[in-house]
């Protein structure tokens, strides 16, 4: 591990994985929450098309994939404020429009697209400087927007119709969310990939409510077991030579069926001293 830490690849690899943790941990907690799961698995695939077309036109599949989440999430927003349109009716449209998008201008680019299996996949230890200063400004946006209306979001996730009756801008936070939802997956292409990047924003605060109900603890332990994963992954990448984004995965599942063994053995143990 020292020897490693002589690699800038590898401090890169670090750095992009806390900032990850945290922008994950804070963006997730409100997707677990306000069950917006097949919402997020939309954004990130519609972004596939945004990949596709940088490569087709030869710039920044992330500014592609950026356009394409963003418009994604708030089409969303807009489509689902239709009653003629359900929510889950516009999402499907969004997904497989992006998809598709994303395969025809993949299957037009000439030559070969080596970068393509990294964006699908993800690869934490192909992370650069640049990527790490996205991640630090959308994780700084975050946190700011967040510690600022904390009380509404909350209220939001759990409750819409009560902020409804507080009279708090629902529509305007909603839509702010989305966004961050948008820019996190995207900022999370590289080390996680478009088939894998949801796994990020569900499966550390799954592990987290194992232990609290209370939002802003979900939000912390989401954030350590997140990075705990990463590094677990990272490593696990390093030695094995296999793609990052299914170690970190991997480790991230692994987390919660430990967490989830061990609960439910502690429980097990309480109930029969009880009895």
């Amino acid at each position: 591990m020292t020897e490693l830490l002589d690699y800038l690849f590898f401090r890169n690899a670090l750095a992009g994985a806390l900032l990850a943790s945290i922008l994950c941990g804070i963006t997730g907690t409100y997707v677990v929450s306000r069950r917006l799961l097949f919402i997020s698995g939309g954004i990130t695939h519609a972004s596939f098309g945004g990949v596709g077309m940088g490569m087709f036109f030869s710039f920044s599949p992330t500014v592609g994939a950026f356009i394409f989440a963003v418009a994604s999430a708030l089409g969303i927003q807009i489509l689902g404020r239709h009653k003629e349109i359900r929510e889950d009716s516009a999402i499907a449209l969004l997904w497989v429009l992006g998809m598709t998008m994303g395969v025809i201008f993949c299957f037009l680019t000439p030559g070969y697209t080596a970068e393509l299996s990294t964006y699908l996949f993800g690869n934490i230890l192909t992370v650069t400087t640049t990527d790490i200063i996205v991640l630090a400004a959308i994780g700084i946006a975050s946190v700011l927007f967040t510690a600022i209306m904390y009380r509404a979001i909350v209220a939001i996730a759990f409750d819409k119709e009560f902020a409804r009756s507080r009279r708090l801008p629902v529509e305007a936070i909603e839509t702010v969310m989305m966004i961050f939802i948008a820019l996190t997956i995207v900022a999370c292409l590289r080390m996680i990939g478009v088939i894998l990047v949801i796994s990020m924003l569900t499966v550390p605060q799954m592990t987290a409510m194992l232990f609290t109900a209370d939002y802003k603890k979900i939000t912390a332990l989401s954030i350590i077991f997140g990075y705990m994963a990463s590094v677990c992954g990272l490593l696990l990448s390093f030695a094995l030579d296999i793609p990052g984004g299914a170690a970190i995965i991997v480790c991230s599942i692994g987390l919660y069926t430990l967490c989830a063994s061990a609960r439910y053995i502690c429980n097990t143990i309480k109930s029969k001293k009880r009895s």
